[in-house]
């Protein structure tokens, strides 16, 4: 019997605030996980950080908006908040509430079930 093939889990949004201790970063960055890597960057392409899923935790902060999820990648908080993006499904558009959940369960499935904070 073959076995089961495991995909990666992949995410992209894009027009994504990055905060840094209260400090904007970008307000049109691009938040990817592809590969089994957490990718941070800024609305050119610039890397602001990067990390394999395993290193990153990420959670929803119960004091923050519905748009907004918190994740620390190399030991650093950031603060991403998550606009519309576009359903892999091709169902449309995704709200910024359902892209953070989107956003968290891709962590969790890369760390194998932990998202970590």
């Amino acid at each position: 019997m073959a076995e089961p093939e495991f995909r990666e889990p992949e995410f992209t949004a894009t027009g994504v605030r990055i905060e840094r201790s209260l400090r904007s970063l970008t307000r049109a960055g691009q938040v990817k996980i592809k590969d089994g890597r957490l990718e941070l960057l800024t609305s050119y392409g610039r890397e602001i950080d990067s990390a394999p899923l395993g290193a990153v935790h990420a959670s929803k902060p119960w004091f923050a908006g519905r748009d907004r999820a918190r994740a620390t990648v190399n030991g650093t908080r950031y603060v991403l908040t998550l606009g519309r993006l576009e359903d892999p499904s091709g169902s449309g558009e995704t709200t910024g509430e359902a892209a953070v959940r989107l956003f968290l369960e891709a962590v969790r499935s890369g760390r194998g079930g932990d998202a970590g904070d």
